[in-house]
This record gives structure tokens, sequence and C-alpha cells, in this order.
């Protein structure tokens, strides 16, 4: 009887969402990760906005995001470098917990926005185990009512959508949006495409509302083809989706690779000397995957 309400009590907190000790997408504490500031108000500012893969911030040992080791490729004097990600959300939640709106009302003329979600957005609509993070597929209007956990309903939109509100919001302030494909899990870059739709999406929001493209899951995909999968792996801490320091400073520099190949290289002249050295990635260009670190975590 013992070992039955054990069972039952265990599967009501999973059932609630409380259960993260073996969640393979944690949900990070908002408040206890430090807000980044911005520096220098007279500047433009880089804003960054994603995931954990993105950002992890020390909340979860050994585990770094790309935000968290791009700064040295910019230089402070001409821009702010602000990462504004944050673990376990998706594009729906960023949105539902107003930390969009917090993004939105720091903008001013001649900012950038990079933003990168996907990994938390997939699963099923009112599925307990997704923490209401799952959106919408697809680009459209159309929504789908989610029960909240406090007996409201939530109407949730497209994964489309949430970017769009994204880009038009950002552009109505003066930045310069650029939406990114996520970085590639451990073991969905070599044999095959990872974030096939995700990608299809994100490139249709920027193509219909103004702003840029960033494949950087097939930039990272290439840098991993260079090294090969044994390099590769070293550069995950967990199973297959977060990266340790080594493979955040690679993504990151994938990153601005993939920001140098964009049209006009919109951020190249806010590059410091480190990021000026990174060569410009395109298509079937293997130049970002000739940098490996020296050492992993």
């Amino acid at each position: 009887m013992r070992t039955r309400l054990t069972a039952l009590a265990f599967l009501l907190v999973l059932s609630t969402g409380l259960l993260r000790a073996d969640d393979p997408r944690p949900v990070v504490d908002a408040s206890k990760l430090k807000q980044e500031k911005i520096a220098n108000p007279a500047l433009p500012t880089l804003h960054i906005v994603g995931d954990s893969t993105v950002r992890i911030g020390g909340a979860v040992k050994g585990l770094v995001g790309w935000g968290e080791r791009i700064q040295p490729y910019f230089d402070p004097d001409k821009i702010n470098v602000v990462n504004e990600a944050i673990g376990g959300r998706s594009a729906r939640t960023y949105y539902t917990e107003g930390r969009w709106q917090r993004v939105e009302n720091e903008l001013k003329p001649g900012d950038f926005v990079v933003i990168q979600f996907g990994h938390n957005d997939g699963g099923r609509i009112g599925d307990p185990r997704n923490k209401h993070r799952a959106d919408g597929k697809g680009i459209g209007d159309e929504t789908v009512p989610d029960t909240m956990p406090d007996g409201s309903i939530e109407q949730v939109h497209t994964f489309g959508w949430y970017m769009a509100h994204f880009v038009t919001t950002a552009k109505a302030k003066g930045a310069t949006v650029i939406l990114c494909a996520p970085i590639p899990h451990k073991q969905r870059w070599e044999k095959e495409r990872d974030f096939a739709n995700v990608a299809r999406w994100d490139q249709e929001v920027a193509q219909a509302h103004g702003a840029l493209f960033l494949d950087l899951t097939m930039v990272i995909t290439d840098g991993y083809k260079k090294i090969g999968r044994t390099q590769a792996d070293k550069f995950f801490a967990d199973k297959g989706t977060h990266t340790n320091s080594a493979g955040a400073e690679f993504n990151a520099r994938c990153v601005v690779a993939g920001l140098k190949g964009l049209p006009g290289n919109p951020l190249g002249s806010f590059l410091s000397r480190q990021g000026q050295t990174v060569p410009a990635w395109r298509p079937g260009s293997p130049a970002v995957s000739n940098h490996t670190p020296n050492s992993a975590d």
C-alpha cells in the first residue's frame, strides 16, 4: 500500500510540473538569475534573447550558453552586449512572462536583437510534461486553448506568431532583428538536419516582416562536421542539448561567423579585434569550423 501511495505521489508531482531533477530542459528560477544591464546607454545595444542554450548563467553547474561567451567578440567602446536569455523558456513563455516586454521597453533606434528559440517550443499543448511551454506549429494566426494550473485559459499562438510579434515590435522601436535557428542537438547533426521546421518558420517570419535570418543550426553543424564527432561530443555537458564552456565558446564563434555572413554584415563595425579575425560563414563554407577550443569542461 505504501509503495502504491509513493508511486501516486510521484505521478502527481510529475503531472504538476514540479519535478525537475531529471528534466533535460530545466526551468531556471528567474529570481536567482542576475539581470544584465546596459553599460553605456549612449551606445547601441545588442540584445540577446533565447533559452538555456543561450544563457544558463551558472544556474546549473557545468552548463554554459553561447551568449555567455560572445562579449569578447564585440568592442565595448562601440556597442553594449546584454544577454537577456533565460533557461527553460519558449517563445510563448518568454512572451507571456513579460520578458519580451522588458526587452522592448529598453530598445532604441540603432539597437540589434538576436533571438533564438525552439528547444522548448515543441510538444503537445496541454501536456503537463511540457510545463505549458509548447506553442502551436507554423506561423499562422490560429490559437489553441490551454488550461493553466490556476484554472485560467490561455489562448496559445503559433511559434511564428510569437516570433513575428518580437520582430514587428522591435522594428517599431528602430531595432534590427536577427532570427536564429537553434543550436543542434548532440545526436541530430551528423546524419540529419536538426530543427528543420523551426528554421523554416523563422525564415518565413523574417521574410514576411523584414528581419534577418541566421541558420545557426547549419553554421554549427558545418563546424561539427569539420572537427568530427569525437571532438564535437566533448562540447556537451549533458545528454545532448546543453554545451559546456568549450562548446559555448565554439558556438559563440559560430554565431559571429554567421552574423558576418548576413547581407551587409550589419554588426561588422562593432566587432572587436577578436571578432574581426572570425571568417564570415556562408552555406557550404567550412571557415568557421577551423577553430577548436583548447579545453573542455
